[in-house]
């Protein structure tokens, strides 16, 4: 047999192992497996977190000023935007994430709009009740430490984490969330 043609089994044969592999769901090598990949219509700014990992237990807080932490969240899926009044492409999306919080809640997926603004809970109450906002729950994170625990350094952001509690990706930027598009992203991303 001569060399090329007996490299060109080898591949053959390699090509259709790892497809078969592949097709079974199994990843040869206990190599990294992507959860999360977008197309880059629907989300063209999302960063998929080679290896997913387990969310900070940072401390950030609800409307009426009780502490909360994303391991409370555990067993969900959770998209957690971070936002603030005086950001004008966060404002833009708010009301589209009132939608897809409504639209998702029921396949076990949460949506968390955590505001850091200095003001507090009183300022996005008053925000919600201006721009008609319903179903969003006040959240704060006034010290920003929720925001630098998971590294991000852009408003808005979109943290996907997945029901074992571990960061899928961000979206960074503003994003369209109102789409059946972003829904099914996200379902297949998070859903339990």
């Amino acid at each position: 047999m001569r060399p090329i043609t007996r490299k060109i089994r080898v591949i053959a044969g390699a090509t259709i192992i790892l497809g078969a592999l592949a097709w079974l769901g199994l990843r040869p090598f206990n190599t990294p497996r992507l959860v999360c990949v977008a197309d880059k219509v629907t989300f063209a700014n999302f960063r998929a977190t080679k290896t997913p990992k387990a969310v900070p237990d940072t401390v950030f807080k609800d409307g009426d000023g009780g502490e909360r932490r994303l391991t409370d969240y555990r067993g969900r899926g959770v998209v957690l935007n971070f936002w603030a009044t005086w950001c004008a492409p966060c404002v833009r999306e708010m009301p589209e994430l009132a939608l897809l919080k409504k639209r998702l809640n029921r396949l076990g997926i949460d949506v968390l709009t955590v505001s850091e603004d200095r003001k507090g809970a009183p300022l996005v109450r008053n925000f919600y009740k201006l721009h008609r906002l319903e179903g969003l729950d006040v959240l704060t994170d006034e010290n920003g430490a929720l925001l630098r625990a998971l590294g991000v350094q852009v408003l808005p952001t979109t943290v996907l984490i997945d029901s074992k509690g571990n960061e899928v990706g961000q979206v960074l930027g503003i994003a369209q969330w109102d789409t059946d598009a972003a829904a099914d992203f996200i379902t297949g991303c998070l859903a339990p």
